[in-house]
């Protein structure tokens, strides 16, 4: 299985529509805090040192999945990423108060707080997004399906999800996630964050149709 660095060619230069401000300077910064040189960091994570400069400059836009990646490079969390603060964690997170963040094609919406073991997403998966990206990390993800149909693959098992459906399953089961339908999915999606810098995220396009 390949590493994210076949992700690379997926992942679009950074335009005025795509630009998310604040993760170019946070990811250096956070490099910097867990005393990686740009080398080391693109090794871990399994990227080339040019790509993960281009990231670092806001050249290119991370994908969802290569921020959760960094995440665990660094010891920190998706949040703290997108330069989010971290010192207010209340229990309860006002539906007006999620802020759409676009990363790799996926909108999603923090629902949890910050700085957590879990974290919590509501996400926008369009069609054909990610679609042929697989996924193998440390953890466990739930999911459960708001609007739309999901193509989810778990190894070699292909499932149909619609409204009102779930699924639980070890992270570091092979997985990939599809829209089924044009309008695509609506998800809530938790997912457990393992913070070590030795945790990695194997990611690759895969041949043939998505699940």
């Amino acid at each position: 299985m390949s590493s994210p660095e076949a992700e690379t060619g997926a992942e679009p230069p950074a335009g005025p529509d795509q630009v998310l401000p604040a993760v170019a300077p946070q990811l250096r910064a956070l490099r910097r805090r867990a005393a990686l040189t740009l080398e080391a960091a693109a090794r871990t994570a399994g990227l080339s040192p040019a790509h993960l400069s281009r990231l670092e400059t806001g050249q290119r836009q991370p994908s969802l999945p290569m921020l959760l990646t960094l995440a665990r490079v660094y010891g920190t969390t998706v949040s703290e990423l997108l330069g989010e603060t971290v010192a207010d964690r209340d229990a309860v997170v006002r539906g007006a108060a999620m802020e759409p963040t676009a990363a790799g094609g996926w909108t999603y919406y923090q629902a949890g707080a910050p700085g957590r073991g879990m974290q919590a997403l509501r996400v926008h998966v369009p069609h054909g997004s990610q679609g042929d990206i697989v996924r193998v990390h440390p953890g466990e993800e739930w999911l459960y399906v708001l609007k739309g149909r999901l193509r989810l693959r778990l190894g070699d098992t292909a499932h149909r999800l619609g409204p009102g459906d779930s699924a639980h399953f070890d992270s570091l089961t092979p997985h990939r996630i599809a829209a089924q339908d044009a309008d695509g999915v609506e998800l809530l999606f938790v997912h457990t964050l393992l913070q070590s810098p030795t945790a990695t995220l194997c990611l690759g396009p895969v041949t043939g149709d998505t699940p």
